[in-house]
């Protein structure tokens, strides 16, 4: 492109317009434009990427002046990202590893803004509740985390249900049975978006029993995400905040 611009055979208009639209690495072609349709930049998921195309997608997100964001990496694969990026001579002062959240951010979010409650049901769950409110701060929402209020020791939750009813919108993450969401449903006025993991027993069927008993809540104004998907969760709790700004 730099070339062509030289040569005179194409402005530096139209180059702009192909370099900010479109990034082509050979194995991905990464989505430069979305953060302006969507209010949210690509991000990258990490399973199943090479920890050098991890490293290469969040160079090139942090070099177009956009937040690089990956999700689900697991520790190894980001201390050799780490590496990579260390090794090539890249300037890591904003870059950052949150091993809860299995997550790579690469430069600094947003000013924080409303209020996003992420209500994690057990200790099991909290790598889906981490996941969601690490995008969610990326994003530049302000999150507040309230762990391990599942219903089988339910007055957790009322102690608490004071503060999470004021939050605009609640991402409530729960496995086993998955009734939390069902509860905080019929207790709070914001949308309630629920996550069910696949934590549980043999019956649990690695999360479709959650699943399953979210679908079928009896309280209104929930809406539920596929299993274990807190990025997803957090992507939709973000539009919803964002819209009540």
């Amino acid at each position: 492109m730099l070339e062509a611009v030289s040569a005179g055979t194409i402005s530096v208009e139209a180059a702009l317009g192909h370099l900010r639209s479109e990034a082509r690495l050979g194995f991905a072609q990464l989505d430069l434009e979305r953060r302006h349709r969507t209010a949210a930049a690509e991000v990258v998921y990490g399973a199943g990427k090479s920890a050098a195309q991890i490293a290469v997608l969040l160079r090139t997100l942090h070099g177009a002046g956009q937040l690089g964001l990956a999700t689900r990496v697991d520790p190894d694969k980001a201390r050799e990202v780490v590496q990579i990026l260390k090794d090539e001579g890249d300037d890591l002062a904003e870059f950052s590893h949150l091993e809860e959240a299995r997550m790579l951010r690469w430069g600094t979010p947003p000013p924080p803004q409303g209020r996003v409650a992420v209500v994690c049901a057990g200790t099991s769950d909290l790598p889906v509740a981490a996941e969601a409110a690490a995008v969610l701060e990326a994003l530049g929402d302000r999150v507040e985390r309230y762990d391990d209020i599942g219903i089988a020791g339910i007055h957790r939750l009322f102690s608490r249900i004071e503060a999470i009813s004021s939050a605009r919108v609640v991402v409530v993450v729960a496995g086993m049975d998955g009734a939390l969401p069902g509860v905080v449903g019929g207790l709070v006025s914001a949308p309630v978006i629920a996550v069910p993991t696949s934590v549980g027993y043999g019956a649990s069927f690695h999360g479709l029993a959650a699943l399953l008993t979210m679908l079928n809540s009896c309280a209104p104004g929930i809406g539920v995400v596929n299993i274990d998907n807190g990025f997803g969760a957090a992507m939709l709790a973000h539009r919803i905040n964002r819209a009540a700004r």
